[in-house]
């Protein structure tokens, strides 16, 4: 009895070691063939600008008509176009002046670094093209409103934004600027940010726009004041830094609280004593009920301030201002 007991055990513990072993070269060639897979279907890789024939632009706009224009701006007029292929793209065709003004810098150049950005939150440069007098830029087309039409324009668009949904576009922006200021190299400025240049489509996705792109009118005062700190007009001319996007962002922000204009920098003036003194219910939007978690939106009235009313020595960075707003988004767009 004892010595049939003893070849069931041995018979049990052979079987379970067999099985063990196909098990562990299941495994083993499970995992050899993913990593073929993956070796064999690498990441998309993001490629530069292309050029394009300016007479392939012309026929992509019916030539320019004025009926394809789906925006205009400082730097030029942005046309929807059809490329040859079919694609769907938006074409800014840069001023004339703007054009004659920097007829010597690396346009090509520029516009080839600036494609290879990549980010959901970020509008893509697909190509561009020059002749004399002309510089175009192609970008993708997402049929989208900026956020300066929804808080300033359509009549109801403000209470479309509520207040989750505004911290949300001020989280997902905040990432998208944080990516040009650390995460690609080298560093972007985006040398302009404001409200018209936050995109966004029908499910609020956040793009933002025309970034790196102030080389075509670094000494162009229109549109700006308001937008970038006063330390970008004085001493050695230093203009658009890492530290005017963080002004800016901090405009944008006050934006989204209180509903209004920058006002050429009246804005900041105005909602910096308010919240100094916590006097927050004065600032924000009144066009919306106060929500319930009011320490968010104390947060971000904090947040704000500190990327205006500091010098640029002492401001915040975009990844110390996206990880507070990453934080904030988490807790209220649940």
């Amino acid at each position: 009895m004892n010595s049939t007991v003893q070849i069931a055990y041995y018979f049990t513990i052979a079987i379970l070691s067999i099985s063990f072993i196909i098990l562990c070269l299941t495994l083993l060639f499970r995992c050899r063939k993913r990593t073929v897979e993956s070796q064999e279907t690498p990441l998309p890789v993001k490629l530069s600008a292309q050029a394009y024939p300016l007479t392939d632009i012309d026929v992509a706009t019916d030539g320019f008509n004025h009926r394809r224009v789906i925006g205009k701006g400082r730097l030029g007029t942005v046309y929807a176009a059809v490329l040859p292929r079919g694609d769907i793209v938006a074409v800014k065709r840069i001023h004339p002046s703007r054009v004659l003004c920097n007829a010597a810098l690396g346009f090509s150049s520029m516009l080839k670094s600036l494609s290879l950005v990549q980010h959901p939150n970020l509008v893509s440069i697909l190509g561009y093209s020059q002749a004399p007098g002309e510089r175009i830029i192609i970008s993708e087309f997402v049929g989208m409103m900026s956020l300066d039409y929804y808080l300033h324009e359509k009549d109801d668009g403000a209470s479309l934004l509520d207040w989750s949904r505004r911290i949300r576009i001020a989280a997902r922006a905040a990432r998208g600027l944080e990516y040009l200021h650390e995460g690609i190299a080298p560093n972007v400025v985006h040398g302009c940010l404001k409200a018209s240049n936050i995109l966004l489509d029908e499910k609020l996705c956040v793009k933002i726009s025309d970034y790196g792109l102030s080389f075509l009118a670094h000494s162009e005062q229109k549109d700006l004041v308001g937008y970038v700190d006063d330390e970008y007009w004085i001493g050695s001319g230093i203009g658009a830094c890492k530290e005017s996007d963080v002004y800016g962002f901090g405009v944008l922000l006050l934006e989204l609280l209180t509903g209004r204009r920058t006002e050429d920098g009246l804005l900041v003036k105005w909602a910096l004593p308010l919240i100094k003194d916590m006097r927050i219910s004065e600032l924000l939007d009144p066009r919306l009920v106060i929500p319930s978690y009011t320490k968010q939106i104390i947060r971000l009235a904090k947040v704000a301030s500190a990327c205006v009313s500091n010098s640029r020595k002492s401001r915040p960075t975009m990844v110390q201002v996206a990880a507070i707003l990453n934080n904030l988004e988490d807790e209220v767009c649940v």
